[in-house]
């Protein structure tokens, strides 16, 4: 296993970083290129933060089921007979064989290796030719839960037993999202995009919770939303990025018809990131999925009110597939090989006091989170 950084490394790691915006340099780029850093992130951040897992639809169901990885560990969410909603360590507590796969509907948990059988509330209730064992009983045997919610139409797991619920640590998110997305428990699946990209998960956010570049990289996205009604309000654990559409015609998709007429985008500390492009209702979740110092997975989400795009949801979809994301992708790959040189130690974050969208405030915000994190983490290993 990746060791920690040593305690003088978890000291250094915030140096020239200032709680003042306007004085603060970036997070160090040892954080973003050694494995050191992204094992202390898969510790204290990814295993003990809320992490998306789906959109409610998939489970409403008694004996409906999704399995995921979070933090590298395997996590099965189930809703039981009772309609509850649970969340177990996917292993079995026989030989550590791994219980479900994917996603479906089930009325129990059998294990694949030795048949061992579980409810769907994770208690044991069959284990083949065990009779004969001594001060053996099934009653005994549970498996062991994670904390799981619904929030705000989706549902989110937390491997970290002492962790505050989501609903108490997002003040007032729930409340903003339901505001600007008052049918998100309504929608329905639609499509999903993939990506694997050459970056550290957090360039990966980095770049998401600023526009400052979008002028210069993203030409069409300026026309899409109105610029100069762009602001981005950071809070606690989450920020919000607001914007309205663009009132004339622009090269990325067409929004003359459109309903939704804000760009209303939330991202959730560590790694969901909530969007409401202009068209009809709709919220596409960016799961940023972190596997290795220098590589991340991105899923795109697409929420619809049918399950079949329209064709300004088609275009929404290949603009962001075809051009918006190519140029998201270059940009950060570009960043994780010169954070890799001997020629960057960090970079002066640029603030906007107003709040703009062309500011890296929320950035700010993102690496105090991570900072924060960073000495929890040292003072547990003290």
């Amino acid at each position: 296993m990746t060791e920690l950084p040593s305690k003088s490394e978890f000291r250094e790691i915030g140096r020239g970083w200032s709680a003042d915006e306007g004085r603060s340099m970036s997070l160090r780029a040892d954080a973003y290129t050694r494995a050191e850093w992204f094992e202390a992130d898969r510790r204290a951040i990814l295993a003990r933060s809320w992490q998306w897992v789906c959109h409610v639809e998939k489970l409403r169901t008694p004996g409906s089921y999704v399995t995921v990885d979070i933090a590298g560990y395997p996590i099965a969410v189930v809703r039981d007979r009772e309609g509850v909603l649970r969340a177990f360590w996917n292993v079995c507590k026989h030989r550590a064989h791994h219980l479900l796969s994917g996603e479906g509907e089930t009325t129990r948990i059998m294990c694949p290796y030795h048949a061992w059988v579980y409810k769907l509330d994770g208690q044991l209730v069959r284990a083949p030719e065990t009779e004969h064992l001594e001060d053996f009983n099934t009653g005994d045997i549970c498996l062991d839960a994670v904390q799981v919610e619904e929030f705000a139409g989706f549902v989110y797991v937390n491997l970290d037993p002492d962790a505050k619920p989501l609903r108490e640590q997002s003040g007032n998110l729930e409340t903003e999202i339901r505001h600007w997305a008052p049918d998100i428990d309504k929608l329905t699946f639609g499509h999903r995009l993939t990506y694997d990209i050459r970056s550290n998960w957090k360039n990966v956010v980095d770049n998401f919770l600023e526009c400052y570049h979008c002028p210069t990289a993203h030409k069409d996205f300026c026309d899409l939303v109105d610029m100069d009604t762009y602001k981005v309000t950071t809070h606690g654990i989450y920020s919000s990025h607001m914007a309205e559409a663009g009132k004339s015609e622009n090269s990325a998709y067409d929004v003359s018809n459109a309903t939704v007429r804000t760009h209303a985008v939330w991202w959730l500390w560590p790694t969901t990131c909530l969007m409401r492009y202009p068209g009809r209702s709709s919220m596409i979740v960016l799961n940023v999925i972190p596997v290795g110092p220098d590589r991340t997975l991105e899923t795109y989400d697409f929420f619809l009110e049918t399950p079949e795009p329209d064709p300004m949801e088609l275009d929404a979809m290949r603009y962001l597939d075809e051009v918006l994301q190519v140029e998201d992708i270059a940009l950060v790959e570009s960043v994780q090989r010169g954070m890799e040189t001997p020629a960057f130690t960090q970079g002066r974050i640029v603030n906007d006091p107003t709040g703009s969208g062309k500011s890296e405030h929320a950035v700010h915000h993102f690496h105090g989170l991570v900072l924060d994190a960073y000495a929890r983490a040292a003072g547990a290993a003290a």
